[in-house]
């Protein structure tokens, strides 16, 4: 019930509160036979419609107000004695200083003592407190407005401030994804180079041997091929992260079968690290090796920088159809939603495993701790051809 009143039209409100007034102010007048005339009547429905006014035009509220009451005052209605005059200067002021700015809102304050003034000159033997304690009260809805009014400022200043930041997080978020897919880019243009090099080299040996050793360039041929297919997949995925760049060494990058090394340098810095690796370890694609072997490396970053030197353990899983990684520490440092190092922390690791289709989680554990969970998907080589090539 109340949700669907606030969803009225503030307008509509004005209109009722105006009605009522109008409606009992003409029945005061009539029923007093000192006030019982057209003009009473006349000035009560001009005191009415300032209710009309307040939002749409704030300040020619008070100057009708004034000329109502003043209207009343010299027709001898003595408007101190009628209801509406009385409940309009209550309504009216809060209106004043609440809508108008200060250049307005003072004059127009000054419109209502004004009209208090006129009609407490009415009043036979009045008295100084006739006219001071209205218009204290006057002023006091008066302040409330203008003290709602520069929160109502105050608020939507810092919701502005609030969407610019959002917005600013958004543009830095973007920019760290691209800085992150150029960084991947480069790496997997080095992954392609070292096996087209790796193809040259074999290549050339089977044809020195082709002659005198056939088995032997069969099988120098056969890894020419399989280089070759991971070379195409590592090729389409490539192309849909590639940017102008520096492009680094050609030379091979880590894989997880190096995680040992890693292990022992996170160690040497004051992280106890224990690994565990479970299922037949297989050779995997080289982007998707390296893409596991960074987010080891990224989340050990993480643990070294914030998790206070707390014992980590490091699983790797080596399913049927996918590599699972999973970094626990036991840590209580802060987190931060972007976890340093390099690479961007998380920014960069969801952009490694969603290149391959992955999922990513992280967050706090149950206990205490920081925990990233990561599942690689091992695709046939068509589909992931498919896959990267969708990306693209």
């Amino acid at each position: 019930m109340i949700r669907r009143l606030r969803r009225v039209d503030p307008r509509v409100w004005d209109w009722v509160l105006a009605g009522l007034l109008a409606l009992g102010g003409t029945a005061e007048v009539l029923a007093k036979d000192e006030l019982r005339s057209v003009a009473a009547v006349i000035g009560v429905l001009a005191v009415s419609s300032t209710m009309l006014l307040r939002r749409t035009r704030p300040f020619s509220a008070p100057v009708l107000w004034f000329g109502a009451v003043a209207f009343l005052s010299v027709t001898g209605s003595k408007p101190d004695e009628m209801t509406t005059p009385f409940l309009t200067m209550w309504i009216l002021p809060y209106t004043i200083g609440n809508r108008l700015p200060l250049r307005l809102a003072l004059p127009g304050l000054g419109l209502m003592w004004g009209g208090l003034a006129i009609s407490v000159s009415q009043i036979d033997n009045a008295v100084w407190g006739d006219l001071f304690f209205p218009g204290m009260f006057a002023s006091t809805f008066w302040f409330a407005g203008r003290v709602v009014r520069s929160r109502s400022r105050l608020t939507a200043e810092l919701h502005e401030v609030t969407v610019q930041a959002g917005e600013a997080r958004e543009g830095e978020a973007a920019r760290a994804v691209a800085e992150e897919r150029r960084r991947i880019a480069r790496e997997m243009h080095d992954v392609v180079a070292h096996s087209v090099s790796m193809m040259v080299v074999q290549a050339g040996g089977a044809r020195r041997i082709l002659d005198r050793d056939p088995a032997r360039a069969v099988a120098a041929a056969e890894l020419i091929e399989r280089t070759g297919r991971e070379a195409l997949v590592e090729m389409r995925t490539l192309l849909g992260v590639l940017h102008a760049g520096e492009h680094a060494d050609y030379a091979p990058q880590p894989t997880l079968q190096e995680l040992d090394a890693l292990i022992e340098r996170t160690r040497g810095a004051g992280v106890p690290v224990t690994l565990t690796v479970e299922g037949t370890k297989r050779e995997l694609p080289a982007g998707l090796d390296l893409a596991a072997y960074r987010v080891v490396q990224e989340a050990l970053t993480n643990v070294v920088k914030h998790g206070g030197g707390a014992p980590t353990e490091v699983l790797v899983h080596y399913r049927a159809d996918a590599v699972e990684v999973r970094v626990a520490d036991r840590g209580a440092g802060a987190r931060n939603v972007r976890l340093a190092g390099s690479g961007h922390g998380l920014v960069g690791m969801r952009e490694r495993v969603r290149m391959y289709g992955g999922e990513l989680q992280a967050g706090r554990r149950h206990g205490g701790g920081f925990e990233v969970h990561v599942l690689l998907p091992l695709e046939g080589e068509e589909d992931a051809a498919l896959t990267a090539g969708a990306r693209a």
